[in-house]
């Protein structure tokens, strides 16, 4: 079969012919239909520092994507053949403490699809059958293909309540910042401001409900909360965008008693006024992937309520034009990115 491969220790990835999976009792194989391309796959394409630390060549990657079940494993007993299914892309032990505590997101041996073990950038992959999700006939294989981020956004949105908050979000032009706000706005948020270097990513997150956006270099969070009569600061932060910059500016305008949302991951030489933290005795929560299986429902239920976050994909292409999909990413003028494998 076909498949999107990081197989050499370089930058760039490449389609080979590789094996077909094999599936155990307990697995499911899945003949992909989409697959969307993450920030995660392109630090990989990239061959960063977190890739040479993370990923061991060959592997095929992608975590994010959808298909139809086309064999289960003799075990299997809740999936079945014809299935349109799509795919919780991290596996846990289902032992530690943690999982069975109910907390399955932090597993402490979580692995990953895409990045531990062979993914989804192919024409088929095998997965065990207790990731699978049967998701609503009312949302499409796009979006189906497109959850994994989007609970990404959810997690991060939905910690706190937002009811009537003033919320800020920095990073909001990318994919997952930009769902956040329109989750905000469906979740009754009051405003809903937004930063971003981007002038592409600024119009994207205006598309998708938020009050106003602003480059934070051309102008300041002062004159937003002035205009919008925000007199205290912000009640809610959701920080995505792993800018030590924008995480102190947001500290910095935040009421006191705020909660803030991490998702962005900020490099290890970042400095904040810690006195700050404590004097306006803030909550920060870390955020990883899906609070798994609750996110997965609070995405299903908003999106087949009225939620449309469907602005937040911006290009489609062949999975033979993988190359040109990755260059736009690189260069950053996109939101979601959907390879199509039919």
């Amino acid at each position: 079969m076909k498949a999107i491969v990081k197989s050499k220790p370089e930058k760039g990835i490449w389609m080979e012919d590789v094996p077909m999976p094999q599936i155990g009792p307990n697995d499911v194989m899945i003949k992909v239909k989409k697959s969307a391309i993450c920030g995660t796959d392109l630090h990989i394409y990239k061959w960063d520092e977190w890739a040479q630390q993370a990923i061991k060549p060959p592997i095929t990657i992608g975590h994010e994507f959808m298909g139809t079940v086309v064999e289960v494993g003799s075990e299997v007993d809740r999936v079945a053949v014809g299935e349109r299914v799509t795919v919780e892309g991290h596996i846990a032990c289902g032992f530690c403490r943690n999982c069975r505590r109910g907390r399955q997101h932090i597993c402490d041996h979580t692995i990953g699809i895409g990045v531990n073990k062979n993914g989804g950038f192919a024409e088929y992959v095998a997965v065990p059958a207790k990731n699978v999700l049967h998701i609503d006939d009312r949302i499409s294989d796009e979006m189906m293909s497109i959850m994994d981020p989007f609970g990404n956004a959810t997690h991060t949105a939905l910690s706190f309540p937002l009811l009537g908050e003033d919320v800020l979000i920095t990073g909001i032009g990318g994919p997952i910042g930009a769902m956040a706000a329109a989750i905000c706005r469906f979740s009754g948020a009051r405003n809903i401001i937004g930063t971003d270097l981007s002038p592409y990513r600024r119009e994207l997150a205006r598309q998708l409900g938020v009050t106003e956006v602003i480059d934070p270099t051309k102008q300041s969070l002062k004159e937003v909360m002035a205009k919008h009569e925000m007199v205290g600061g912000f009640d809610i932060g959701l920080e995505c965008s792993g800018s030590p910059a924008a995480f102190n500016d947001m500290v910095n305008h935040m009421y006191n008693g705020g909660k803030i949302s991490l998702l962005g991951l900020l490099p290890l030489h970042t400095q904040i006024n810690w006195s700050k933290l404590i004097f306006k005795g803030l909550t920060l929560k870390g955020i990883y992937g899906r609070e798994m299986y609750e996110t997965w429902y609070q995405m299903e239920m908003m999106l087949t309520s009225g939620l449309n976050i469907s602005p937040v994909i911006t290009h489609r292409f062949n999975a033979d034009d993988f190359q040109k999909a990755f260059e736009i990413m690189e260069d950053g003028n996109c939101g979601k990115i959907i390879l199509n494998w039919e």
